[in-house]
């Protein structure tokens, strides 16, 4: 998950509570990056709904999901009225597909129960064929627990929710409303969603719960760990779903925020979670996780699942760990859930490239990304990744995503500041801050190169390019949110000129030159 996302919306659910493969050849997505495919923007853009918040791409890149969590339609379900604007920041998912080279809006989804407030959009995640879509609303309101339970109810502010479609042919309807199985006020279930391939294996972040119970299956009822943060895992049999695990770090501590970002290999055993206020000074793999020494250095937890049992493989800490550098801002995982990439966007070195630097702090801010490779069950950081033009305030790190090989690596520093647009551009241009900008690495056998610099094509300052990111499995095709673009236009391919709207936000589909 960005970390100005995560960031922004854990503060507005505590002053809203008051109380809160890794060797091979050039995979096909390396032979170059072809430039912009669509520019996509809601159906119904309007001036502050930050289209383009969350994105997921299915498998074959054919399939777009985009949240927007500050849509304001009161529309329930599928198809409903996008006119409407009487539930502020309900939020909305849209669906695009891809026939050829051409993308068309296939669905405008809402939550079963929309209300004011419940961000509907905040996550989302698509199985690899796009038939499966699952999307967070963190500030969704119901006490239920459960799977399909009562949505009534309102007595738990920002408890948070998760509600599963399926789509048949063109058609996409909801199979499932989920709630954690101790729903409690202020958790923000559904802050991080992943799905894996075949749709069947759902994680769920609520980084806000307060367990101090560690491991998995401890006690859901203890409430002394503020904001530790939870994971909660479910299955699908047929068409029903059912919690199969509810997963704590092994070391949780008050305000850790545990899963607030997840990833999920693609048979789903294999499951990564970052918790961005960790606050160990432990480096590497299996350090001291008792450590305090370090406030908000944060971590990532690595799971694995035998059957129906999970278990914890891996402790993973920044290679050059300092406070505040929130690593675990953002995780991906490969397909065989032998590649790991975490971005660390408050890291701050000066370094660029791969390999540089880690001990230099003099870009406050900056950001990095870490790439961590597995053999059988051990882990070891096979790269230290930081952008070409690294500079303070970047925030490079702030998403992440990963081919399904783990070959091809996106990175998102949303706070980049050129005014390059396309790919390549000028990377020296400072003059329009907080633009965004996306970094596109490849891999052959252990060695990463850079393969480009991505910008908009209509490049402005505060659009906040690179917001979220997503890869298709080949990774061949790129979607970008910015969520600070301010066109008026509406659909696909419209006027990127208008800048009438501010912060409507749009998506940028890109793809590699093979298509």
């Amino acid at each position: 998950m960005n970390i100005l996302r995560g960031l922004f919306l854990t503060n507005l659910a505590i002053a809203g509570l008051m109380l809160l493969n890794s060797c091979g050849g050039v995979p096909e997505d390396v032979s170059s990056l072809g430039g912009l495919q669509a520019y996509v923007k809601a159906s119904n853009a309007e001036a502050g709904d930050a289209f383009g918040f969350a994105v997921a791409l299915s498998g074959d890149g054919n399939t777009l999901a985009v949240g927007v969590p500050s849509e304001a339609s009161s529309a329930t379900g599928i198809g409903g009225n996008q006119a409407d604007n009487t539930a502020a920041s309900a939020g909305a998912v849209y669906v695009y597909t891809r026939s050829g080279t051409i993308w068309t809006q296939q669905a405008y989804i809402k939550a079963s129960n929309t209300g004011a407030g419940d961000r509907f959009g905040a996550s989302v995640a698509l199985s690899s064929d796009g038939n499966t879509l699952a999307v967070g609303a963190i500030g969704e309101d119901s006490s239920a627990a459960g799977i399909n339970v009562s949505q009534t109810d309102n007595a738990a502010a920002s408890a948070g929710a998760v509600y599963v479609y399926a789509r048949s042919v063109t058609i996409w309807t909801q199979q499932a409303y989920v709630k954690a199985s101790n729903a409690g006020a202020g958790d923000q279930f559904g802050f991080s969603v992943a799905l894996s391939s075949d749709g069947g294996t759902l994680a769920v972040g609520a980084n806000l719960e307060s367990s101090a119970a560690p491991g998995v299956g401890g006690n859901q009822a203890d409430n002394t760990a503020p904001s530790a943060g939870a994971v909660y895992v479910f299955t699908r049999s047929g068409t029903a779903w059912t919690q199969q695990a509810y997963i704590k770090a092994s070391n949780p501590g008050v305000f850790d925020l545990f899963g607030f970002s997840v990833a999920l290999s693609g048979d789903g055993n294999a499951l990564a979670v970052g918790a961005v206020f960790e606050s160990s000074s432990a480096t590497g793999i299996g350090g001291s996780e008792t450590d305090n020494t370090a406030a908000d250095a944060g971590a990532v937890y690595v799971y694995t699942r035998s059957g129906v049992t999970w278990t914890q493989q891996a402790y993973v800490k920044a290679s050059n760990t300092d406070a505040a550098d929130r690593f675990g801002s953002s995780v991906a995982l490969s397909g065989d859930g032998n590649t790991l990439a975490v971005g660390a966007v408050f890291e701050s070195s000066s370094a660029t490239g791969i390999g540089g630097n880690e001990a230099d702090n003099a870009a406050a801010s900056a950001g990095a990304v870490y790439v961590f490779t597995r053999s059988v069950t051990t882990w070891t950081q096979q790269a230290y990744v930081k952008a070409s033009n690294a500079r303070a305030t970047a925030l490079f790190g702030s998403s992440v995503a990963l081919s399904g090989d783990g070959n091809a690596l996106a990175v998102a520093a949303s706070l980049e500041a050129s005014a390059a647009t396309g790919v390549d551009g000028n990377q020296a241009d400072n003059t329009a801050a907080d633009a965004g900008a996306v970094y596109v690495y490849t891999r052959i056998g252990a060695i990463w190169t850079q393969l480009a610099y991505v910008k908009a094509s209509n490049t402005g300052a505060g659009d906040q390019f690179g917001f979220s990111v997503a890869l298709s499995g080949d990774g061949i095709t790129l979607a970008v949110g910015a969520t600070g673009e301010d066109s008026s236009a509406t659909g696909i391919g419209g006027d990127q000129t208008d800048n009438s709207a501010a912060g409507a936000g749009a998506v940028y589909v890109f793809v590699g030159s093979s298509l």
